[in-house]
C-alpha cells in the first residue's frame, strides 16, 4: 500500500511559476511509474507528466515540454513538478499518481494503483 500526499498549487497570474510536491510512503519500490494528471474544469482528466523507473527520464505531454519539469527521486519517494510560464489552459486540480508494472507506458491512468487527494492550480489572465 502506498500514501501519497501532495503539496503546493495555489493561484498565479499568466506567465508565472509554481511547484508542486508528492511525498509517497509505504511501499514505494515497486513503482514503476510515478507521475501527474490534471483535471480541468468540465474536462477529463489528462496526463500531465510521468517517470518510468530506469526509463531515461520523465515525459511530458505537448502542451507542456519546455515548461514544466517532472523530478522523481530514486527511491520513488518524491516527484515534484516545477511548472513554470504557466496558461490559463494549465488551471485544474493536480493529481499526484504511482503504481505500473513492468513495462507500464505510464501515460494512462489504468497504469495507476495510487492517487494523491489533488491541489487545486489555477492561472489568470
Amino acid at each position: 500500500q502506498v500514501e501519497l500526499v501532495e503539496s503546493g498549487g495555489g493561484s498565479v497570474q499568466a506567465g508565472g511559476s509554481l511547484s508542486l510536491s508528492c511525498s509517497a510512503s509505504g511501499d514505494t519500490e515497486n513503482n514503476y511509474c510515478m507521475g501527474w494528471f490534471r483535471r480541468a474544469p468540465g474536462k477529463e482528466r489528462e496526463w500531465v507528466a510521468s517517470d518510468y523507473i530506469g526509463g531515461g527520464g520523465p515525459r511530458y505531454r505537448e502542451s507542456v515540454e519546455g515548461r514544466f519539469t517532472a523530478s522523481p527521486d530514486n527511491a520513488r519517494k518524491t516527484i515534484t513538478l516545477q511548472m513554470n510560464n504557466l496558461k490559463p489552459e494549465d488551471t485544474g486540480i493536480y493529481y499526484c499518481a504511482a503504481g505500473g508494472v513492468y513495462g507500464s507506458w505510464c501515460e494512462r491512468p489504468d497504469d495507476y494503483e495510487y492517487w494523491g487527494q489533488g491541489t487545486q492550480v489555477t492561472v489568470s489572465i
